[in-house]
């Protein structure tokens, strides 16, 4: 029961989280940064299969080992570590690669990542351990 609601928990703030950034952010900075590169519309079988997938990664490397030790902290710090390693990853292949990819975009969305990682596995630490 504790594994279906880590995931659960995970997935519902990562996504409400994701969505409320990208809701303001990419009219903001990403469309003006990428331009034409940019679909109009995501492409729904990618997004959700990322939306699947990504807490499960989240669950195993920071919400399990912080239900484990019982360290809301360690969820927190676990969470963002993922978060910034996964984005860096992301963000500095597509700079590396991408024409109309910039070191701003590139920082803003590790730091966002970062910031997602920690909320995610910090919520779902607490919204389980309640209710488990």
């Amino acid at each position: 029961m504790a594994y279906i609601c880590a995931y659960l928990s995970t997935l519902v703030v990562f996504l409400l989280c994701d969505m409320a950034w990208l809701g303001t952010m990419a009219s903001r900075l990403y469309r003006p940064t990428l331009g034409d590169i940019m679909l109009g519309s995501p492409n729904l079988p990618a997004a959700a299969a990322f939306y699947l997938i990504y807490p499960i990664g989240l669950v195993i490397f920071a919400v399990l080992p912080a239900l484990k030790s019982e360290s809301l902290g360690q969820a927190a710090l676990s969470g963002a570590l993922l978060g910034f390693f996964s984005y860096m990853t992301y963000d500095l292949t597509n700079q590396a690669t991408l024409r109309n990819w910039t070191t701003q975009l590139t920082l803003v969305d590790i730091g966002w990542g970062t910031l997602l990682g920690g909320i995610s596995a910090a919520a779902a630490f607490w919204i389980t351990a309640k209710l488990t």
